[in-house]
C-alpha cells in the first residue's frame, strides 16, 4: 500500500470508528455520537463543542447568543513555539469561535436562564481577558434579566499568553459571584472534564450548586505535577469528580443523558418563579389547543 493509500486508509477509519480510552472498546462513531458521546459499556463523557452542549441542554430555537465578536488582543506580544496571534487565528479555524466561552440566553424546561458554556478546543478552554469579560456580562444578564445562571466550564486554566491580565479574571470572576449573592440569583455551576488552573480555583467552586459529569478532571494543578511535587503516588481516582463528591466538594455527579432534567429540577427548586411561569405557559397553551 503507497504512503497516500495508507493515509487514506487511516483518514477513512477515523471518521468511522472511535475508542474508548478507558474500556478500550472500538465502536461505531455514529453510534457514539447518538448516545451523546458516552461510551455505551463504561459511561465514559468524551468531551464534546460548546455548540453540542448548548444543543443537548436548551429547549430547541431557545438560544441567543450575546459578545460573539469580542476577540483577544496580544497585550505580550507573546511568543514561545508560535505567536499568540497565531494560536488565537488556530483556535478560530478549529472551533469557528472567537474565543473560549459562548454566552447567550436561553431556555431549560422551559426555565429562562443566562448561560455560559466553554469550548476546551479554543486553546484549551483558558480564561483570558476576553472570557472573564464575557462572563461578568453573563452576571450583569442574569441580574438585569432576573434569570438563573448556568456556566459549564471545561478548561485548563488561565490562559498564560496574557499573562497577569489573565490572572485577573480570577478576581473578576469572583466579584461577579459576589455580586449575584447580593441580588439573590442563583448561580449552578457545572464542571465537565476538565476544569483545573485558574478557572477551578475562581468562580467554579463558587455556585449554589455544583455538578460534575461522571469521572471529570477537577483541581488546580495536574495529578503528575501534584506527584512530582510531593515525592509520592496519590490516591486511586484522586481529582476525579467521584472523589471530590466522595468529600464533599461537589453536590452531584450527573450523567449527560440525564444532566438537562436534573438541571431544570435544581432550577425550579432554586427558582420557584420560574416553574410557576412555565407550569401558567403550558396551561394557556394547553386551553388554546382545546378550544
Amino acid at each position: 500500500m503507497s504512503e497516500i493509500a495508507a493515509q487514506k486508509h487511516a483518514r477513512f477509519g477515523e471518521e468511522l470508528w472511535v475508542k474508548c480510552p478507558t474500556c478500550n472498546e472500538i465502536m461505531f462513531r455514529k453510534d457514539v455520537e447518538r448516545n451523546l458521546k458516552v461510551c455505551p459499556f463504561c459511561d465514559y463523557h468524551f468531551r464534546i463543542t460548546a455548540k453540542e452542549r448548548i444543543d443537548q441542554l436548551l429547549d430547541p430555537d431557545s438560544f441567543e447568543e450575546y459578545d460573539a465578536d469580542l476577540r483577544s488582543t496580544d497585550p505580550l506580544s507573546f511568543k514561545d513555539v508560535r505567536s499568540y496571534k497565531d494560536r488565537l487565528k488556530l483556535g478560530k479555524k478549529r472551533t469557528g469561535l472567537n474565543n473560549a466561552l459562548v454566552s447567550g440566553i436561553g431556555c431549560i424546561q422551559g426555565v429562562r436562564v443566562t448561560i455560559g458554556v466553554f469550548e476546551f478546543d479554543f486553546l484549551g478552554g483558558s480564561m483570558g481577558a476576553v472570557v472573564g469579560e464575557k462572563i461578568l456580562r453573563c452576571v450583569r444578564r442574569a441580574i438585569d434579566g432576573k434569570t438563573p445562571l448556568v456556566i459549564i466550564s471545561s478548561s485548563g486554566g488561565a490562559r498564560m499568553h496574557e499573562g497577569i491580565v489573565s490572572l485577573m479574571q480570577m478576581a473578576k470572576a469572583v466579584q461577579g459571584v459576589i455580586l449575584l449573592n447580593r441580588y439573590n440569583i442563583p448561580f449552578i455551576s457545572v464542571l465537565a472534564d476538565p476544569v483545573t488552573g485558574g478557572v477551578a480555583a475562581s468562580y467554579a467552586f463558587l455556585g449554589d450548586i455544583i455538578i460534575a459529569e461522571p469521572k471529570a478532571l477537577v483541581g488546580f494543578a495536574g495529578p503528575r505535577v501534584i506527584e512530582e511535587a510531593m515525592k509520592q503516588k496519590l490516591p486511586e481516582g484522586f481529582q476525579r469528580a467521584e472523589f471530590l463528591f466522595e468529600r464533599g466538594m461537589i453536590d452531584d455527579i450527573i450523567s449527560r443523558h440525564e444532566l438537562k432534567k436534573k438541571l431544570a429540577a435544581y432550577l425550579y427548586h432554586l427558582w420557584p418563579k420560574s416553574k410557576t411561569a412555565y407550569l401558567k405557559k403550558i396551561f394557556k397553551r394547553g386551553l388554546k389547543d382545546s378550544s
